[in-house]
């Protein structure tokens, strides 16, 4: 489904490059307004993404957060202390 939208353009300069680049490209300078507006939004979209990270990241460090690095070692010493005490328990 197609609708319609009237866009005016104020800068006459604007205007000029968008139906130039149209016809150097090929294309349809409606096409060219939709992709532009297309990006922006997905730009907008990860500029949300980002600050809901950063927001989510300083929450973590308040409470003490660790480095992934740290928890994989915690982990690998666990698995050798179980091991270890698995093998004291079979002898």
């Amino acid at each position: 489904m197609s609708k319609r939208m009237t866009v005016i353009f104020e800068d006459e300069a604007l205007y000029t490059a968008l139906k130039v680049e149209a016809a150097r490209t090929g294309r349809h300078a409606k096409d060219i307004v939709a992709e532009a507006v297309q990006e922006w939004l997905e730009a907008r979209e990860d500029e949300e993404l980002r600050a809901d990270l950063e927001e989510r990241r300083t929450e973590w460090e308040e409470k003490g957060g660790r480095s992934w690095i740290a928890v994989e070692r915690d982990m690998e010493r666990a698995v050798s202390r179980k091991e270890k005490e698995a093998q004291s328990a079979s002898v």
